[in-house]
């Protein structure tokens, strides 16, 4: 999401397609809490208001964390510990909604929702 917003090279044109072809592009509210969490802490510099109010204005939508995205992350393989990455494997399988990562780990959760950028 961040690649997307500031246009960075590392978003590959196969993600930038594949969210100009969809209905809809979700951002999870678990990723602008690890970047509040990041920004807070020093290591990312980012105005997170200001990212929500362009998040709303380039037209993503909001994916709230839900209690079935939560027990969801409790019948995962331990494939991955990050517990942000967890819940948005979680909540990939439980919508169902493909998740563009750049982490490797995460495609052993779903070959088929899971697509690395």
């Amino acid at each position: 999401m961040l690649w997307a917003m500031t246009d960075d090279l590392r978003l590959s044109v196969e993600a930038r397609d594949l969210m100009q072809a969809a209905d809809a592009v979700y951002v999870s509210t678990a990723s602008l809490w690890e970047i509040a969490i990041k920004a807070g802490l020093g290591k990312i510099e980012v105005e997170v208001a200001e990212l929500t109010r362009q998040l709303h204005l380039a037209g993503f939508q909001e994916l709230p964390v839900t209690w079935q995205h939560t027990l969801k992350v409790s019948s995962l393989p331990s494939h991955h510990q990050d517990p942000f990455d967890r819940l948005l494997i979680a909540q990939a399988l439980s919508e169902p909604l493909r998740l563009l990562t750049a982490d490797r780990q995460l495609p052993a959760y779903s070959s088929d929702l899971v697509t690395l950028v």
